[in-house]
């Protein structure tokens, strides 16, 4: 799956570079923003069905930096200050964790040159997991989280202020599955997958 996921990005990359070369010159669009991590509301289940999982969500400053090959297509990465989740077993608090989410988005934007400019792209994400913590019914255990790298879909609306400034809503799904172990001991799958929204102001040179 990860292969076929690289694969599509170096092709999509390769057209872009195409459109490059019709274009005049690049351009750089670099956004400060606040957004939300919202995991979907079904986490699964660990310990063969025991504990049903619940992950919180958390909301943390961003940057973006999007490299335009041609006015409408860019290439942009995404990075954030650490995310911070708690995780509950059966409704009670038994772990907290740590996240980094880059992602890199290749993304078309349709009426590039007006006020108004929604925008589409997909891409891949790497969720790098650290500083787990156990309470509760796992206090005194050792949790790990798998990191993961899969799929991620992007979505929003630009509103240019002026030829530099503009302010972005924007939305992102990412396709987020961490095996979990405690001891060492696989004790199954936290389905995250979330959805991922804010605010941005952006300056483009």
């Amino acid at each position: 799956m990860n292969k076929m996921l690289l694969a599509a990005l170096v092709a999509a990359l390769s057209l872009a570079g195409v459109g490059r070369a019709q274009a005049a010159n690049g351009d750089w669009i670099v956004k400060l923003g606040v957004h939300t991590i919202e995991p979907k509301s079904d986490n699964g289940t660990l310990a063969n069905g025991a504990f049903k999982v619940d992950v919180s969500n958390d909301t943390q400053a961003t940057i973006t930096a999007e490299y335009l090959f041609t006015p409408n297509l860019g290439l942009e990465l995404l990075a954030s200050a650490p995310f911070k989740h708690t995780v509950r077993l059966n409704g009670v608090k038994a772990a907290t964790f740590s996240h980094l989410p880059p992602t890199l988005t290749l993304q078309y934007h349709f009426n590039a040159d007006g006020a108004v400019s929604p925008f589409i792209g997909a891409g891949v994400n790497y969720t790098y997991v650290y500083n787990e913590h156990t309470t509760g019914p796992l206090a005194g255990t050792r949790l790990s989280v798998n990191n993961s790298f899969d799929f991620a879909a992007h979505a929003g609306v630009d509103f240019r202020i002026n030829p530099n400034w503009l302010f972005t809503v924007d939305a992102r799904w990412i396709k987020l599955n961490s095996k979990a172990k405690v001891n060492g001991v696989d004790v199954g799958t936290v389905n995250v997958d979330p959805l991922v929204y804010g605010v941005a102001v952006g300056y483009r040179f």
